[in-house]
């Protein structure tokens, strides 16, 4: 427990200080000697609810609004300090961990993976905290959002306090960042990987999507990012921190050249102030170049030697449903992974091209209730690189699979060759029952995810147990 105004510091001032038993902002929750927090949300106003909480106990109320009742403390931004609050109440952790935030439209995953890795062979025990799961070291956590509220993600840093981690890597989504989430964390290094067209839904404009990962900058000591994104100079103007970027190719204050790309992986030269040397990195594609390269810098600005870092590049594992190859024991290849955007399907199908004795058969969908201006644009991006394409759903939600589908196909070339099943799993058998020899089947979309959100729900669907069962009634 801790008195209000321990609760309240840095944040406002309260004439009253009473004990509080717990710190709330869903009105469900509501406890005698509980604070509760009015936040304006995206469907429901916490402040219509101010008055039953007292009711119901609440010693005092936080709000952006003066609501007229007592025991209410004004704040000018209730989400902001929310976040604040969640940090207080938990004794500030984040303060005591040395943090790595980081955020871009593709990426991110893998790259905080990548950076994990090169932390625990320098001998530090790792939280991370992202779309897959969170880890305390190597115990999961589970997770609900690729960040998670502010009050469980605070929640979170002390319990990886209390279990000796040091260092702490997370994904800082855009939504995140806009909803300040994160606003109560000193971060030791940011990491942008890249932006591309995602989440106008809720961002409306590229801007404004920009806009919001560059909060994660003004909050970090470091800013280490992708040296030749379209996006960057918008996203590094005036920061008050030091900037240090990577790029495969030219340009960057690290730059990756005489890049081997091989179907089981990739090897490439580091180059940048005082360090040059070859790695080998066991993750197939361009984008593992652009990701390991960040990945490496933020190694770099944290100080970890040069040596350690290639060495454990060289040690990488890959990331489930991230171009992750699922074994069959047949003559052709399936990959699952995440890509969900026009340019994270256009990287994946790119990768998978080199060394192809094959077709390229790509399999993917469009989420419901999201953006749709990227539904013709992933069509596009699949027909331009694949030999043949299965269109499907990914995650329709309220919207009717077929209506999404339609949306797809005007982006597909008259020539391209294509079936649309909707059934997600029947098109999964669909695409194992017709393999050819030598194909590459890409399942695009669901990468980690084992389920599929509908309009009546959420149902089970894992690719990998609908793989075994259509490998399992195929003959050869």
């Amino acid at each position: 427990m801790k008195t209000l105004q321990e609760l309240l510091a840095g944040i406002a001032v309260a004439e009253e200080n009473p004990t509080v038993s717990a710190l709330v902002c869903d009105s469900r929750k509501v406890t005698p000697g509980c604070v509760f927090v009015c936040i304006d949300g995206v469907s429901v106003d916490g402040h219509r609810f101010a008055a039953a909480a007292l009711e119901a106990g609440a010693v005092a109320l936080v709000v952006q609004r003066d609501l007229g009742l007592p025991h209410q403390i004004l704040v000018d931004d209730t989400r902001l300090a929310w976040a604040q609050l969640s940090a207080n109440w938990f004794g500030r952790p984040a303060e005591k961990l040395c943090v790595i935030g980081v955020t871009g439209t593709n990426g991110k995953t893998s790259t905080t993976y990548m950076i994990k890795q090169m932390l625990e062979a320098c001998g530090h025990k790792v939280g991370l905290c992202g779309t897959i799961q969170n880890l305390i070291g190597d115990r999961a956590v589970a997770t609900g959002h690729t960040t998670p509220d502010a009050y469980e993600l605070q929640e979170l840093f002390a319990a990886m306090l209390a279990e000796d981690c040091d260092y702490v890597v997370m994904e800082a989504s855009s939504h995140a960042l806009d909803q300040h989430r994160v606003a109560a964390i000193p971060f030791a290094v940011g990491v942008f990987t890249n932006l591309t067209q995602d989440h106008l839904d809720y961002h409306k404009t590229m801007e404004n999507y920009c806009d919001a990962k560059r909060r994660l900058f003004l909050q970090s000591k470091i800013a280490v990012v992708q040296a030749n994104d379209p996006w960057t100079a918008r996203l590094t103007r005036d920061l008050p921190c030091p900037i240090l970027t990577f790029s495969n190719g030219e340009g960057g204050t690290y730059a990756a050249s005489d890049v081997s790309y091989r179907p089981d992986g990739v090897a490439f030269t580091v180059s940048g102030p005082d360090v040059s040397g070859r790695v080998h990195l066991p993750i197939p594609g361009e984008f593992s170049v652009c990701n390991a390269m960040g990945a490496i810098v933020t190694a770099l600005a944290l100080g970890l030697p040069f040596d350690t870092v290639s060495a454990a590049v060289g040690e990488m594992t890959g990331v489930k449903g991230r171009a992750e190859i699922v074994p069959t024991g047949r003559d052709f290849t399936v990959v699952i992974d995440y890509a969900h955007t026009p340019d994270g399907l256009e990287k994946i199908c790119q990768a998978l091209r080199h060394g192809l004795s094959g077709r390229l058969v790509t399999l993917f969908g469009c989420g419901g209730d999201r953006d749709r201006t990227k539904r013709p644009k992933m069509g596009a991006a699949a027909a331009a690189l694949s030999d043949f394409l299965i269109i499907s759903s990914d995650n329709p939600r309220s919207e009717d699979p077929e209506a999404i589908i339609e949306e797809i196909l005007p982006g597909i070339p008259a020539d391209t060759p294509y079936v649309v099943i909707p059934d997600r799993a029947e098109a999964v058998r669909w695409a194992i029952l017709n393999a050819q020899k030598n194909d590459t089947i890409l399942l695009a979309g669901k990468g980690h995810e084992t389920y599929q959100v509908i309009k009546t729900g959420t149902i089970h669907l894992d690719e990998r147990e609908i793989i075994e069962d259509a490998l399992s009634g195929k003959k050869d």
